[in-house]
């Protein structure tokens, strides 16, 4: 610290409704400023999720800066970064977890090396997998077309086609390099005096490496520095693997080769770069398009032929069958049992012999009533029926039977696997985990209590310096943390130690009712709550949406007889159409002012909900209401609903 710099070091995190994330950052921030002299910004870009509550309660010793719009990551740091007043600024993602030690180490660094004008740290992913992000090279139309081709990715380790994030150099040593990652981004505040701050053109993605680069040019350097390490949940304030992340990030480089590379050069960077934006943009939308109909497109095409089939065999047999057998009758009752199937989960993972079984009865139910109903020139045969729903159900099982032995774990048949957990941590932390983990819907088949400490008690087997073995001899599926005991090093440590796609962690803060992890690196992080998450069932989404149609449409059907009920009948009209639109839903949680909502999974807004009686009521009964609705959803409680409240289609959306 100096008479210039109150702080050795200004820390600023931008948050955009990730609260359980930015909680687990805080706390460790909050652990690694003891060995550091430090001010916290937590910059809120209007989240809607509780988390500006959160760090008033929570964090009261840190700078909230709450905006009233989202004003992009570059603007909200800036925010902060102009009122700082430390020695060195950090802007540090809501999704990390730095170690106790790391604000000392990289502080060390920096007083070491005065030429140092940016500081970048080793990363790992939610599974302790290095991120490669962690160190990178400068974007030139060179290196560019390298990473858009692909060609960095097969050969991540070659000096020319690695360039993009510097794969040839050791992730165990300390380099200079040209871009540092935004996630974790330590700047001297001289060196941003000298350069500027975040160029606010950059809404999201590319002001980090805009910044980089203008440090270099301002005559400072950046260096790569693995002697601390952090956690990146990659992937939690974006989905990377999105279209509109492949748009906003290939943009944000034609923003850059516009302003730092010769008009010649940018043209080229700008032509390879909207070439990969519609390229990826495209293979994105057909992939994604290809693997949902696939299935279902096979499905159709064999359950017609069979019924073709049968209808040819039948033929020889002198069985005379209507002229509109095959261009209506067969595509109809194949379209019945596919969509029935499909409404009862047929298409789901894992895949269950009961939904589809489910599917065709209802189906074969339809058809038989409906066949029922006509003329008797239309009706050929009621078996033919029968036989034909035993072909579609046969054809279904071998089929599946067939995808789960050769192709795996894309069309398995298990059920979930249960899991083995082993909590680490002391026994009152380990308790609450354990009572935590039993609220889920997961099923364990074994716990094991693992101690943080030299010593263990007669209920763990073991302590943490044998975890290891422990997760070897007792086939441990996920280590559970308790940050309470054991230290952000620590946890670091031994998620690179165990690293490997079947192992997954997750971290417990203390006092919370929820537990961290990430299990892939293109994912958004898995986060344990108690089970509120039945409406997210892919079955009861779908029978939701059905509901929604069917019932917006018959009142629709009826409204000149039940339109008296209303005084807002234009009201009443639009929210009907709106919800056949699929912009909301018929019912949906009750929305009260700062009522916490992050414990609830994300569904329509509705025009209804389980709370309507609770205008002016008690918020704590609502909020109890919306957790039950969540937890315990079924059409039959949207029949209720609307049942009882039909009466209040009308009223103005919120």
């Amino acid at each position: 610290m100096s008479d210039i710099y109150p702080y050795k070091l200004s820390i600023v995190i931008v948050n955009y409704n990730v609260e359980f994330f930015l909680e687990q950052c805080l706390n460790s921030v909050r652990k690694a400023l003891k060995s550091a002299s430090g001010e916290v910004f937590v910059v809120d870009n209007f989240s809607i999720d509780g988390s500006v509550e959160m760090v008033r309660q929570k964090f009261p010793e840190f700078h909230l800066i709450d905006n009233k719009v989202n004003s992009g990551f570059s603007k909200a740091n800036n925010q902060a970064m102009k009122i700082a007043k430390g020695e060195y600024i950090l802007l540090l993602n809501p999704d990390t977890v730095v170690e106790e030690d790391c604000f000392e180490k990289v502080i060390q660094f920096m007083d070491g090396h005065p030429e140092c004008g940016g500081l970048g740290v080793k990363m790992v992913d939610g599974k302790g997998r290095f991120l490669p992000e962690s160190k990178r090279g400068l974007p030139t139309p060179k290196v560019a077309f390298w990473k858009i081709s692909g060609l960095s990715s097969i050969f991540p380790k070659s000096k020319i086609f690695g360039q993009y994030h510097l794969g040839y150099l050791d992730e165990d040593k300390t380099h200079e390099v040209e871009i540092l990652s935004g996630a974790f981004m330590l700047m001297r505040k001289a060196a941003l005096d000298k350069v500027g701050l975040l160029d606010e053109a950059f809404f999201m993605y590319g002001e980090d490496i805009d910044l980089s680069y203008r440090i270099t040019q301002g005559g400072y350097k950046n260096y790569y520095f693995p002697e601390t390490s952090i956690i990146h949940y990659k992937g939690e304030s974006t989905k990377k693997s999105s279209v509109n992340y492949v748009l906003v990030f290939y943009k944000a480089m034609v923003i850059f080769a516009k302003k730092h590379f010769s008009q010649k050069n940018a043209k080229l960077l700008s032509f390879f770069i909207y070439s990969a934006i519609y390229l990826r943009a495209g293979l994105a939308i057909f992939t994604r398009m290809v693997k949902k109909i696939i299935l279902p497109f096979v499905d159709s095409v064999i359950i017609f032929g069979g019924l073709y089939a049968l209808t040819n065999y039948w033929k020889m047999s002198n069985i005379e069958f209507p002229n509109f057998t095959f261009e209506v009758a067969l595509p109809l009752y194949t379209f019945v049992w596919l969509i029935n199937m499909y409404y009862q989960g047929n298409y789901d993972k894992p895949f269950k012999f009961m939904n589809s079984l489910k599917g065709i009865l209802i189906g074969t139910l339809i058809l038989l009533v409906v066949y029922a109903l006509l003329p008797k020139e239309y009706q050929f045969s009621r078996l033919f029926i029968l036989i034909g729903a035993l072909w579609s159900f046969t054809y279904v099982i071998v089929s599946r039977i067939f995808m789960h032995l050769f192709f795996g774990k894309s069309f398995s048949l298990s059920k979930a696997k249960n899991k083995t957990f082993a909590i680490v941590g002391s026994e009152e932390e380990s308790d609450r985990v354990e009572k935590l983990l039993k609220q889920t819907s997961l099923n364990t088949i074994e716990l094991f209590r693992v101690s943080s400490f030299q010593e263990k008690t007669t209920r763990q087997i073991g302590t943490i310096d044998q975890l290891d073995q422990i997760v070897y001899i007792n086939k441990v599926d996920e280590i559970i943390f308790c940050a309470k005991d054991c230290s952000a090093s620590s946890i670091i440590e031994w998620m690179k130690r165990l690293e490997g796609d079947e192992l997954d962690f997750k971290i417990a803060q203390p006092e919370t009712i929820f537990l961290i992890g990430s299990n892939s690196i293109d994912t958004a992080g898995d986060l344990y709550l108690m089970v509120v998450n039945k409406i997210e069932d892919p079955k009861n989404k779908r029978l939701k949406r059905l509901f929604d149609c069917i019932s917006s449409l018959l009142l629709l059907l009826f409204s000149p007889f039940i339109l008296w009920k209303y005084k807002n009948k234009g009201q009443f009209f639009k929210n009907l159409l709106l919800i056949l639109y699929g912009k909301y839903s018929m019912v949906g949680y009750y929305n009260i002012k700062n009522a916490p909502k992050s414990l609830l999974p994300k569904i329509k807004f509705g025009i209804l909900s389980p709370s309507e009686e609770y205008d002016n009521g008690n918020e704590s009964q609502v909020d109890k209401r919306n957790l039950l609705y969540a937890r315990d959803y079924s059409i039959s409680k949207d029949l209720k609903i609307l049942k009882s409240y039909w009466g209040k289609l009308d009223k103005p959306l919120k």
